[in-house]
C-alpha cells in the first residue's frame, strides 16, 4: 500500500482491525497518536487538526479493545507485548520514522514501541504518565500507590463494570473527580459504555499480570519530550522526577497547569509544545 495515495482506514494484525482516524496532508510528516483510558482516538480531533493546519499527517488509533473488531475476550490477549505489537504493524505499513505520540496508557505503549524499535521513532512525546520504571520507584517514595488505588479495583471481575453501567453516578464520579468535563463524560459513555468497549478497555489493566517486566528499567534511546498536568490525580509528581533517568538522549520535560486530561483540555498548548520540540 502505497500511503501517499490513499487513505488509511483501518490495518490488520494478527485477525485482528485496527480503526485510524487519518488526517492531514498525504505526504506530511507522519505522527501516531496513541490514546489512553477511558477514551478513544477522537480524544486526538483538536489535535489533529492543529498538527495537519502545520502541515503533519496524523494517524489516530483506536487500540486494541478500542476497536470494535480487535476485542479479543481473554484478559491474557491485552498483555503490553502484545500491544507494541499492534502498533509496530501501523508503523511497517507507514515506512518511515514517526513521531509517536501517546496518553495515559496510550503512553505506556509508547515507552516501550520507543524502547523496542528506536529506528522507527522520530521523536516520542510521553503526556501524563512517565518511563514504567519511574513509576514503579515512585510507589516505594511517595503516595502513588494509593493513588493507584484504581488498578487494583480494576483486577476484580465484573465489579468495575457494574460500577460504570449499573451503578454509573458512582463510577462516573471516579472520573468527574479527576477532572474529566462534562462533555468528556458524555463521550465516555457514548464511546466506552454504550458502544461496548468497557469491559475490553479495563482488560488492559487486568492483564498486567501477564506483562513481562524484562525491560521495566531498559531507557529509551530516542529525543523525548515528556508533558505532565501539575493537577494530575492519578501521576505524582515523584515518578515525573525520576523520570530523565530512563531517557539516553535528547530529552525535555513540561510542566503543565493542567488535569491528567491534556490531549482534550489543552489541546492548543500541548500541540505548540510538541511543535516548539521536535
Amino acid at each position: 500500500m502505497d500511503l501517499n495515495q490513499q487513505r488509511l482506514e483501518f490495518y490488520q494484525r494478527d485477525g485482528l482491525t485496527f480503526d485510524v482516524i487519518d488526517s492531514g496532508p498525504l505526504v506530511g510528516k507522519p505522527f501516531v497518536l496513541l490514546h489512553g483510558f477511558p477514551e478513544t482516538n477522537k480524544s486526538w480531533k483538536e489535535s489533529s487538526e492543529l498538527l495537519n493546519a502545520q502541515g503533519y499527517r496524523t494517524y489516530a488509533v483506536n487500540q486494541r479493545g478500542y476497536s470494535l473488531g480487535a476485542q479479543p475476550k481473554e484478559r491474557a490477549a491485552y498483555r503490553s507485548s502484545y500491544l507494541v505489537e499492534d502498533i509496530n504493524a501501523l508503523l511497517d505499513i507507514i515506512q518511515q520514522p514517526v513521531y509517536l505520540v501517546g496518553h495515559d496508557w496510550g503512553a505506556v505503549v509508547a515507552w516501550e514501541v520507543a524502547q523496542r524499535y528506536p529506528d522507527k521513532i522520530q521523536h516520542l512525546v510521553t503526556i501524563s504518565v512517565p518511563h514504567k520504571a519511574a513509576f514503579m520507584r515512585s510507589m516505594l517514595s511517595s503516595n502513588q500507590l494509593l493513588k493507584s488505588y484504581y488498578i487494583g479495583l480494576f483486577q476484580l471481575p465484573k465489579i468495575p463494570e457494574l460500577l460504570f453501567k449499573q451503578f454509573s453516578k458512582i463510577g462516573e464520579s471516579l472520573l468527574k473527580n479527576t477532572g474529566m468535563t462534562e462533555q468528556q463524560l458524555q463521550d465516555f459513555r457514548q464511546d466506552i459504555v454504550k458502544e461496548n468497549r468497557i469491559s475490553s478497555a479495563i482488560n488492559w489493566y487486568r492483564a498486567l499480570p501477564y506483562s513481562s517486566h524484562k525491560n521495566l528499567i531498559k531507557p529509551v534511546k530516542v529525543p523525548t519530550l515528556f508533558i505532565w498536568g501539575k493537577y494530575d490525580t492519578a501521576i505524582g509528581k515523584r515518578s515525573v522526577e525520576l523520570n530523565h533517568h530512563y531517557v539516553n538522549a535528547p530529552y525535555k520535560e513540561i510542566i503543565m497547569d493542567a488535569t491528567h486530561w491534556i490531549p482534550v483540555q489543552n489541546a492548543k498548548e500541548l500541540t505548540r509544545h510538541i511543535l516548539e520540540t521536535i
